[in-house]
């Protein structure tokens, strides 16, 4: 199995463009911010309604990804300046070989929404999990989807090494296991949905959290770009706690969810289904010891642990505490 081939192929060239980050974002006009399409989160009624342009005096521009690891290349670039819902899986990976990033809030927690499902036809559940020995599985390396394989992996005590783990985006590894092309894969949203048409996962979101399997989206940046825009960042944040405590009043569902669903590529009814599974949690949350008062930046060092124990990644870093940097959402809170 070729995992490190692959995943250190997607960031061999973060640390030779990091340095090139700050330079470059400077010629690009405004703002540029990377998010996901079906992936549903209020920010992005604020997207729709100007909040963020009015809130920052500047157009705010927005590209769409499907991986975190091509958000990671694309803010290496200078192309992007802020990524939305970054997993903490690609962030990781990309900060371990060099990438000067920084965490910048907690975006989305979503245990049931991120997972790896085992075509029907197979009829293996966690009982038999065993029996994936040497199955081939459509994984997305370096996200959280491949964190989480590669824990369920471990539990289940199958080795990966004897399975044939093939690289992909998360709607191509549906369009794959729609197809009986792959025995499994993993993903997330829209495209984890379409997955369980054709499968079922093996553990729960809660089962997976009591492997220590957490799973969380972040707003990450260039350390040089944000300390030279810490008050733009700061209002930015700002407006994406805005439109969360917005979603958290239920009474604001009817007028927000179209916007939403229209964003996100997606109807309404499974963008409620989708969204209902998301926590949002408030800045003051966020800036809690679970959080990013320690607790991200623990679970950063395992999951490079992982990753390193599965020979997809070089090296840990010895700490992530400098790779996560609360003072922008510190002034967010009292904006």
């Amino acid at each position: 199995m070729k995992l490190k081939t692959a995943l250190m192929g997607a960031v061999g060239g973060f640390a030779m463009l990091a340095g090139a980050q700050a330079a470059m974002a400077e010629s690009h006009g405004g703002l540029t911010v990377g998010y996901f399409l079906e992936w549903p989160m209020p920010f992005e009624y604020a997207k729709v309604e100007g909040m963020y342009d009015e809130a920052l005096g500047t157009t705010v521009n927005w590209v769409s990804f499907d991986t975190g690891t091509a958000m990671s290349a694309a803010m290496a670039s200078g192309d992007v300046q802020l990524s939305v819902s970054q997993g903490v899986p690609p962030f990781v990976v990309a900060t371990s070989a060099g990438q000067d990033l920084q965490v910048l809030d907690v975006a989305v927690s979503y245990s049931d929404n991120d997972n790896c499902v085992v075509r029907e036809d197979l009829e293996i559940d966690k009982d038999s999990a065993g029996e994936l020995a040497g199955k081939k599985v459509a994984v997305p390396l370096g996200t959280a989807a491949h964190y989480g394989f590669l824990k369920q992996m471990n539990h289940f005590g199958v080795d990966i090494s004897g399975m044939e783990v093939v690289d992909m985006a998360p709607p191509d590894g549906a369009a794959a296991i729609a197809q009986g092309s792959v025995d499994m894969a993993c993903g997330w949203g829209g495209s984890l949905r379409r997955m369980k048409e054709h499968g079922n996962v093996l553990l729960t979101g809660a089962e997976k959290e009591d492997l220590g399997i957490l799973v969380f989206d972040v707003t990450s940046g260039p350390s040089g770009w944000v300390a030279e825009n810490s008050d733009m960042v700061a209002k930015f944040l700002a407006v994406t706690a805005e439109a969360n405590a917005m979603w958290a009043d239920e009474a604001n569902h009817a007028k927000m969810l179209p916007v939403i669903a229209k964003d996100a590529g997606m109807d309404e009814d499974a963008t409620m289904a989708t969204i209902s599974t998301f926590i949002f949690p408030t800045v003051e949350e966020q800036l809690s010891a679970k959080w990013l008062g320690g607790g991200a930046q623990e679970f950063m060092k395992g999951v490079a642990d992982v990753f390193v124990e599965a020979g997809s990644i070089d090296a840990a870093l010895d700490s992530y505490t400098e790779n996560v940097n609360t003072g922008p959402l510190q002034a967010a809170s009292g904006m």
